[in-house]
């Protein structure tokens, strides 16, 4: 259901330091909320979950692992909703709708019914909507209409990390093809001479990284007192990782009579504070998805120091194990655990910070085409990357928080699959 929201917009008010949000020491759905005793663990040299930090400095874990068994999860039955629209009736112009029909794009989902014909309209929105809803193509669909409609028109969409970014520009390429309609993705850890070559084009869409896109407006080789729309993606993940300054930086140098479209899987005391500055009377379209901690089935792994890594290529003797996304704390141990595995006859793949871009795609490309069996991932590294039919995901190390948690095992059990997580607990 669509609500207004009657916010002022104008420039924004000083900003002080990002503050994160308070950790969520609770655990919902089918989880286990009666604290057990750890006595019987740090006697036995277990972890001490209570302790803030460890002798390296790495920050331990806020939370009780032993919550994470959910051995019963609920079914997953999909919600019955009935669009009011097709993409005939949206209004769009013929040649995109069969670019749409050509993507296998058949029925619009929950947000694109909802919250397309707002974006058209010409409405400031904000999109409460996960990843796997169809949000992307919610908003580039109605942006790209109104560009064949106005070749003047420039959008700057900003996202999280290089990789959702990309795959932003390659949905954009897809939804546009064949109809003079171009973008570029400016993102950090790549070159930066090649984005600023493609900048002195005329770019429809602007696809970028805060830091990035920054940097470049800051250089002056990107431009903004012509942009129309701006589309803030994932703004969670934004803020999460330290981008407010960034985006509030790049905000002001852009038109006030733009619209603003902000997409979120959550709405956070800073993302609320970003839409009262920025966004003009925002017409909020929230779309739940199935409870993670409910729907996928959970359980723990328990290991003492010396044979951790056997337990964990005991998993792998269950056939089960098709396609298995493993998170670990660094980004050392991440390489090495990954270069163990292929040692012991497991096909897998590494990303973290310490590869290039290109070496990161190489990794992701050979985990979704099936030529390796695991991908071994640092939280950072894995953020915007989304692949289907994962059939585990294992917190070889412990996240940090709970949402963490969530958001790691969020990656298996898609849509309406079924999927399994185990984190990995000392005794």
């Amino acid at each position: 259901m669509n609500t207004k929201t009657n916010n002022r917009h104008g420039r924004p008010k000083s900003s002080g330091g990002y503050k994160s949000s308070a950790v969520n020491k609770s655990c919902s759905g089918n989880f286990k909320h009666k604290k057990p005793s750890f006595n019987k663990f740090r006697k036995k040299g277990g972890h001490n979950y209570n302790k803030k930090n460890t002798r390296s400095g790495r920050k331990m874990p806020t939370f009780n692992p032993l919550q994470f068994i959910n051995k019963n999860p609920v079914e997953a039955s999909p919600e019955t909703y009935t669009p009011k629209n097709t993409f005939f009736t949206f209004g769009l112009s013929t040649p995109l709708v069969n670019n749409i029909e050509r993507m296998g794009l058949k029925t619009p989902s929950p947000i694109q019914d909802q919250i397309i014909p707002e974006i058209l309209n010409g409405n400031d929105v904000i999109g409460l909507a996960e990843t796997g809803t169809g949000k992307t193509a919610a908003f580039l669909i109605p942006l790209i209409e109104q560009t064949l409609k106005d070749l003047g028109r420039q959008t700057l969409i900003l996202a999280p990390t290089r990789e959702l970014a990309i795959q932003i520009e390659v949905e954009l390429r897809n939804l546009a093809r064949g109809l003079g309609v171009f973008g570029t993705v400016c993102v950090g850890g790549m070159n930066i001479n090649p984005q600023i070559r493609a900048l002195k084009r005329h770019n429809h869409f602007i696809i970028g990284t805060p830091g990035r896109v920054l940097d470049l407006i800051r250089r002056k080789h990107l431009i903004t007192t012509g942009i129309t729309t701006v589309v803030l993606d994932e703004a969670d993940r934004m803020l999460d990782m330290g981008f407010i300054n960034d985006m509030r930086a790049i905000l002001t140098t852009t038109p006030i009579n733009r619209e603003t479209l902000l997409f979120s899987a959550t709405i956070v005391s800073e993302t609320k504070k970003l839409t009262s500055d920025f966004l003009k009377n925002p017409i909020t379209v929230s779309v739940k998805k199935k409870d993670v901690s409910n729907s996928i089935a959970q359980d723990i792994v328990r290991y003492e120091h010396h044979n951790k890594f056997e337990e964990l290529v005991k998993l792998f003797n269950n056939p089960k194990f098709t396609r298995v996304l493993i998170f670990g704390s660094m980004k050392h141990s991440v390489k090495k655990l990954s270069e163990q595995l292929n040692m012991n006859g497991i096909s897998s793949e590494s990303i973290h910070g310490n590869k290039s871009h290109v070496q990161r795609q190489q990794a992701l490309n050979k985990f979704k085409e099936g030529r390796v069996r695991v991908l071994v991932a640092t939280d950072v590294a894995a953020r915007g990357i989304h692949v289907n039919d994962i059939s585990h995901v294992i917190n070889y190390d412990l996240p940090n928080t709970f949402e963490d948690y969530v958001h790691r095992i969020g990656r298996t059990g898609r849509a309406e699959k079924k999927g399994e997580a185990l984190t990995f607990v000392s005794i």
